[in-house]
């Protein structure tokens, strides 16, 4: 961890230890009169004046873990069996509450799968209870386990007559899920050679190990198979490396970030890999050679970096963790995406821009009017005292002569023309770096971002100029008491089409340059600000937006120079400039080096929060007015956590231990490979 990411460590803006919007600890139990609430809302069975819930109530319209129609009926009788403790048929009030608090337990995953196989309710599990759950599973109906085998007998006792309890369950049905891997290669390799084949090797992890594969890794399973050492063939080492490889993915995670210093977006080779992982014992070379070509599989570039995880890590959710306003999926999949979508993509981002622009100029505009004024007192060439002795004798002044407004002075035009200008720069820097991200198989090196920077700040040069002139013109106008009011209308008016366009290669050489090092900048710090579930809070945004301007505005200072001593009406004695060229021999020549870094604090104090307060408003936006059109996403707007890390349901009626209710339900069957059905046959 670098000596800036441990100091914002410290003050709290980068989070590094929990997932955002989760509290360490357990899950807080729900108010019983709110429960009792909910139970009743849910509750259509009633039975002496007693309300209680049907299978259907619980498990379809309160959780939703079944389809409404055409649901397995098994399957429903065995969820709801984790509840229906009394074998009634039907859920009390008690029970209900029962489950919630057991939901709030720290082992809550464990004790539910426990519930499910403890069928008669007395707290341990027999063999036929086992077996009688096992067999309704999906797993079980595409490749039979041995239960003469020795493994059965060592827990349940060579007559399989011992019961288990919950702690010897736990780690048996640990035990079992990976021992099942192995019963089903030894039934493929018919001739006990150690081998199977690649379309064997799909058959087991299609059915023995579905939960642990993405649909990236489903479909390049064969792919898979055929890139290890023995070709067409599967070695049992090769596939037990491969199933340790997905059921550790956590830990590969760990080995990437300890070798990148916790960054997420750099590209490392195997052997650097190799070289992090031998702190950890529990990753071998061979798993290390298998992550290798399942990266390959999907971008053929020999090396690996962090969002190759989210293609290939299994067990993995991703929390929204902004409650959006708005969530419109246009597409159904990335493959549906019409050039149509792409266009209203652009026209969705413009709009978002429009606004975040508007925010950000608002926001710095008073620094933007002393940085203008600074940047416009000349020495040398006029008679007469300075007007202002630094940025803030210059604020002092413009407030003590013309009001707390006068600070405001041109805000208007200001805001008609930044909305327009700040869109199309976000959009096109948007454009060009899904457009690069493509060119390179879903890679964007630095120079790849300083090109779509680039591209994003020239295209602003048509909407900042006429703006920035007008602008000017406003601003320095209250430096003088006496004359006619100037207004926009009249510097339109005055300038004309091509007037409104003075200056603007001097504008061009300072927004491309300023793009071509911000957004790359915000790019890499956002990443690096975000935690280490990969989630960037709105402060942590602010700050890589603030910091990412500082370098970028203070560099261009010469150009914003040149640019705004084109744009201002020269006063009388003062000198006068017929080009951008021109502009720079006489400034340097009557003033010396130093006046183009005027006013270049005022320019870094104005360019940094107004862009941080832009960019954190156009991603903001997004999360909240979240549309899908099937392109790529803003990053840091999901939280990862992993199958131990119960996400929280957005339900208002899934209170206390029910707000993770579903995902541990969900994990019953990813961790433990425990698939029921849910439609009938």
């Amino acid at each position: 961890m670098g000596p800036l990411r441990s100091l914002l460590a410290a003050s709290g803006l980068l989070k590094t230890a929990t997932c955002q919007g989760m509290a360490p600890g357990y899950i807080k139990r729900a108010d019983t009169q709110k429960l009792q609430t909910v139970f009743e809302k849910y509750a259509s069975l009633e039975i002496e004046g007693v309300k209680f819930m049907t299978k259907e109530d619980f498990v379809i319209k309160y959780l939703e873990l079944l389809p409404v129609a055409n649901f397995n009926k098994e399957s429903l009788h065995l969820l709801c069996g984790v509840l229906d403790q009394s074998k009634e048929g039907r859920i009390s009030f008690a029970e209900f509450q029962a489950f919630e608090g057991n939901l709030c337990a720290p082992d809550a995953l464990y004790k539910t799968a426990f519930q499910l196989f403890d069928t008669d309710g007395n707290g341990t599990v027999s063999f036929d209870e086992f077996l009688g759950i096992l067999s309704k599973t999906t797993i079980h109906q595409k490749i039979p386990f041995n239960y003469e085998c020795d493994f059965i007998k060592l827990y349940f006792g060579k007559d399989k007559d011992r019961k288990i309890t919950y702690s010897e369950f736990s780690q048996f049905l640990h035990d079992f899920h990976e021992e099942y891997a192995s019963v089903a290669f030894k039934a493929m390799d018919k001739e006990g050679s150690g081998f199977i084949s690649s379309a064997d090797f799909e058959e087991i992890m299609s059915s023995v190990k579905s939960h642990l594969l993405t649909p990236s890794i489903q479909a390049n399973l064969r792919a898979a198979a055929q890139g290890g050492p023995n070709g067409q063939s599967v070695s049992y080492a090769y596939f037990i490396a491969f199933i340790s490889l997905l059921s550790n993915m956590e830990l590969i995670k760990k080995v990437y970030l300890n070798a990148t210093n916790g960054s997420r977006t750099v590209e490392i080779t195997k052997e650097e890999f190799l070289y992090s992982a031998q702190m950890m014992s529990q990753i071998t070379p061979l798993e290390i050679d298998v992550l290798f070509v399942l990266c390959d599989l999907l971008h053929q570039t020999g090396k690996v970096m962090y969002s190759d995880f989210q293609e290939i890590a299994p067990e993995q959710y991703m929390k929204q963790v902004t409650r959006r306003i708005t969530e419109i999926k246009a597409v159904a999949n990335p493959e549906e995406r019409s050039n149509f979508m792409a266009v209203l993509e652009s026209l969705y981002r413009f709009s978002l821009g429009a606004v975040a622009g508007a925010c950000g100029a608002t926001a710095v505009y008073p620094i933007d009017l002393v940085k203008t004024r600074m940047q416009n007192q000349r020495t040398g060439s006029y008679i007469g005292e300075l007007m202002y002795r630094n940025s803030f004798d210059c604020f002092k002044k413009v407030v003590r002569h013309e009001g707390f407004t006068g600070l405001y002075r041109g805000l208007v035009p200001q805001l008609l023309g930044v909305a327009p200008e700040k869109a199309i720069k976000l959009t096109m820097n948007d454009l060009a770096r899904d457009k690069l991200r493509h060119l390179n198989d879903g890679n964007l090196p630095v120079w790849a971002e300083m090109i779509a920077g680039g591209c994003g700040g020239a295209s602003q040069v048509m909407f900042t100029n006429p703006l920035e002139i007008v602008k000017i013109r406003l601003q320095v106008a209250g430096e003088i008491t006496s004359g006619a009011r100037v207004s926009a209308w009249g510097v339109v008016k005055e300038l004309g089409f091509f007037g409104l366009y003075k200056g603007s290669r001097a504008c061009f050489m300072r927004d491309v340059p300023f793009s071509m090092i911000y957004f790359p900048s915000y790019a890499h710090l956002k990443a690096e600000f975000a935690d280490e579930n990969g989630y960037n809070s709105p402060l942590s945004l602010l700050t890589a937006g603030a910091i990412a301007g500082m370098p970028a505005a203070s560099l261009v200072t010469p150009a914003d120079v040149i640019k705004t001593r084109l744009q201002v009406v020269a006063r009388a004695g003062q000198t006068t400039y017929t080009g951008t060229l021109d502009a720079a021999r006489k400034i340097y020549a009557e003033e010396g080096f130093m006046a183009f870094w005027k006013g270049a604090v005022a320019r870094m104090c104005r360019s940094s929060p107004q862009f941080g307060v832009t960019l954190v408003t156009y991603e903001l936006l997004q999360r909240y007015f979240f549309i899908d059109f099937g392109g790529s996403k803003p990053t840091g707007q999901m939280s990862e956590a992993t199958a131990g890390a119960a996400i929280k349901s957005d339900n208002p009626d899934h209170v206390g231990g029910y707000q993770v209710a579903r995902p541990i339900f969900t994990g019953v069957e990813s961790k433990f490979g425990l698939l029921l059905p849910k439609f009938s046959h």
